[in-house]
């Protein structure tokens, strides 16, 4: 098998956490990254989940003021019943 070089710019201290992390498991950087292409071409994706902390939706104020909130439906507290005509009409306001 053919084999080439691949240079990748990373942090300092995350290249160092990496490369102690990789010899703890008994293993080096580009025996590491193998793993992780040969993963990428199996799987056809990436093999984690990739997300983002900054939409809104998932901070940790909203998450607590869903979770306050799903307690009080829950606990049958703050509860509006609308009737289909009155959900109806806010719709067309």
């Amino acid at each position: 098998m053919t084999q080439t070089t691949f240079s990748v710019r990373m942090d300092t201290d995350v290249k160092r956490q990496f490369d102690s992390f990789c010899s703890r498991v008994g293993m080096n950087a580009s025996v590491a990254i193998n793993m992780f292409a040969r993963a990428v071409l199996r799987e056809k994706r990436l093999p984690f989940e990739v997300t983002t902390d900054d939409d809104p939706f998932y901070s940790a104020e909203n998450v607590a003021e869903l979770l306050r909130r799903k307690a009080d439906v829950d606990a049958g507290r703050n509860l509006v019943v609308k009737s289909m005509d009155e959900l109806e009409g806010m719709a067309h306001d």
